[in-house]
């Protein structure tokens, strides 16, 4: 079985920790103590894909992109001010990694998150890096018909503040 999980599953105690696994919600849930609670499924998920299509955002939105070394953080913003969607990526040398890919209810099915994806992907500098990201259920139908593949079930963990 993993044994720095379980391991790591034992030391830990207090809240705001994760413990995140490539493996099924169950396998986690065998590694760990009973105060750890499982979060909702999730995927890795990998495409080795050109990037996307170009989609810049709409007219009434405006994308601000943020390097700091390797990370980008890309931010659409409303006219109003208010964040309407964002994301991150980081690139090693074999992988180029999306991460916290989000678009806020009011502001979805209107092409924020592809513009969000078009706009880091533009700062992958290796092609033959392979792209990942870990995506919700509602994310891996949108990712699936992209072209991307479900690598692995991505399992996660965390001791609630309460308990």
């Amino acid at each position: 079985m993993h044994e720095g999980l379980v391991w790591l599953g034992r030391e830990i105690s207090a809240p705001r920790h994760f413990l995140k696994l490539c493996g099924t919600d169950r396998a986690l849930r065998r590694a760990l103590p009973s105060r750890w609670e499982i979060q909702a499924a999730e995927y890795l998920m990998m495409t080795q894909a050109a990037s996307p299509a170009s989609r810049p955002a709409p007219e009434d939105y405006r994308l601000e992109v943020d390097a700091l070394g390797c990370t980008t953080r890309v931010r659409v913003l409303a006219s109003d001010g208010s964040l309407a969607a964002s994301g991150y990526a980081t690139e090693t040398a074999d992988v180029f990694a999306y991460d916290r890919i989000e678009t806020a209810d009011a502001h979805r099915r209107r092409g924020l998150g592809q513009a969000v994806m078009t706009a880091l992907a533009a700062r992958q500098l290796s092609p033959a890096a392979t792209q990942i990201l870990v995506a919700t259920d509602e994310g891996r139908s949108l990712y699936e018909s992209l072209g991307w593949r479900v690598a692995s079930p991505w399992a996660t963990a965390t001791i609630p503040i309460d308990g």
